[in-house]
């Protein structure tokens, strides 16, 4: 910077210029009188008023860099002070050389950035907090803008919008006006930013069910924008409906029967039943119907007692030839007086389980078998089978139970395993009395996984179906263990 451009420069040309003039004024007024004086030597006044000007120069000039020391230069470094502060460097400090106006200025500016600095890491430490936290809540947080523009977000909310702006939305207006925000928030987004008023709601998406908290921002004169929580209920929102089902389930499953015997033991006592062929017919249908609801009471005390973890189990080892030709000889007659074919792979000494519970996995395949010989005309076959196969786990025994029946449709396959569920048609109960609690394969389910396996089934509508088990041959189990999820 031009020194001349300064507050010193413009200070020593004043004062040079005041000098000047007070010179040249005096000279002007004083040369008339020395003129008359008839002096002797006026050169000698001439190098008076030089060496006078010289004089004056030189204390101005001094006076000037006096005053650049004293003024500019803190200045200066103050600006640029200033300058590295608002550059992000707080740390930096102004160096005090005086006591006076400059020292205090220089004094309050350094007071200035540290409290700036305390400031500064204030809020850095709120921001880190509250980053902190919104990267681990398992929640998605997302804020918008009054304008639909996305202003904060947390990863689970990034990947829940990625996932939601993959899909086509056709909301018209709301798709124009708000095309940032997600389709299934748009109609809420619009309410909450009009209205100003936090709103609740569930969103259905695709297969899954959203909890939303929309909440405005509010500024002085209107809304800037919202906050929106959002959480999947999908999980708790199926295992209310399961708990409705259940319960509607079991009042029907018990109902049935009841009425049942209730009914019969009336015309018993209201002695409808003329001949003993009746009475026993009678005495026959209500001891049916009993032990069906015990059976029923019993598969609900044992799902119970599975899914709460208090059911003991006895593991030990387990030949598994033996235990399918028990399971075999049990439903060998029944299946023959049916009409159908039941059959087994052959035996192999090598199929030994180190440590499981053999009275539970017969109960898996009397389960299996029960379903499939209820379900399966006559003059077609059913096969059990086991194998042992090598897997990404190590040895592996497979289980199979395959029967030639209706089969079960896709839509119903992948809820098989859950209580009561009894959609398929064609699996229905088929001979009163006789019909299972729709219990049996979500008990099976549990008691696999119990012994670390897993079960699955494929079915074809017409061709049958196919139920695998797989369990592992060898385990870290002990003598004893409980079922639990």
């Amino acid at each position: 910077m031009a020194i001349w451009r300064t507050v010193v420069g413009k200070l020593w040309l004043t004062i040079i210029a005041l000098v000047a003039v007070v010179i040249i004024t005096v000279g002007l007024f004083l040369l008339q009188y020395i003129g008359d004086l008839q002096l002797a030597d006026t050169n000698k006044i001439r190098h008076l008023f030089i060496y006078t000007g010289v004089v004056g120069f030189l204390l101005t000039t001094f006076f000037a860099f006096f005053l650049l020391t004293k003024i500019t230069q803190p200045l200066r470094e103050m600006k640029e002070a200033a300058d590295r502060v608002s550059q992000g460097d707080y740390a930096t400090r102004v160096a005090i050389r005086s006591s006076d106006e400059i020292g205090e200025l220089a004094n309050t500016f350094n007071q200035m950035a540290s409290e700036l600095h305390t400031l500064i890491r204030a809020l850095e430490h709120e921001r880190d907090h509250l980053s902190g936290v919104l990267r681990s809540m398992t929640d998605a947080v997302i804020s918008f803008d009054a304008e639909g523009g996305i202003m904060l977000t947390n990863p689970q909310g990034q990947h829940l919008l990625e996932d939601w702006n993959a899909v086509q939305w056709d909301d018209g207006e709301l798709s124009d006006k708000f095309g940032l925000v997600p389709g299934p928030l748009r109609e809420n987004f619009r309410t909450v930013i009009s209205g100003g008023k936090e709103l609740t709601a569930k969103v259905n998406v695709q297969s899954g069910v959203w909890s939303v908290v929309m909440t405005p921002l509010a500024a002085v004169d209107a809304v800037r924008g919202a906050v929106a929580v959002l959480r999947d209920v999908t999980e708790e929102f199926r295992v209310d409906k399961m708990r409705k089902d259940f319960v509607a389930n079991v009042s029907h499953e018990i109902r049935t029967p009841l009425s049942m015997v209730q009914g019969y033991s009336e015309a018993l006592l209201d002695e409808i039943a003329a001949s003993p062929e009746e009475r026993r017919e009678l005495v026959q249908v209500i001891h049916d119907e009993s032990l069906r609801m015990g059976r029923l009471v019993n598969d609900l005390l044992d799902l119970a007692r599975m899914e709460a973890g208090y059911l003991e189990m006895a593991f030990q080892p387990v030949d598994v030839n033996v235990l399918m030709s028990r399971v075999f000889r049990k439903f060998a007659a029944l299946a023959k007086d049916r009409g159908l074919q039941l059959s087994r792979s052959e035996e192999d000494p090598a199929l030994v389980l180190q440590a499981a519970d053999p009275d539970r996995l017969e109960q898996v395949m009397t389960n299996l078998l029960d379903n499939a010989i209820r379900h399966t005309p006559a003059g077609s076959g059913i096969r059990m089978g086991a194998a042992r196969k090598t897997g990404s786990r190590g040895e592996m025994l497979e289980l199979t139970v395959e029967d030639e029946g209706h089969g079960i449709p896709p839509e119903d396959l992948p809820y098989i395993f859950e209580r009561f569920y009894k959609a398929d048609k064609a699996r229905k109960r088929e001979t009163k009395g006789t019909g299972g609690t729709g219990l049996g394969l979500a008990i099976a389910k549990n008691l696999v996984q119990a012994h670390g396996g897993k079960i699955r089934a494929e079915s074809k509508p017409g061709h049958g179906t196919l139920f695998t088990i797989t369990l592992p041959m060898s385990s870290k189990r002990g003598t004893s263990g409980k079922v639990g999820r």
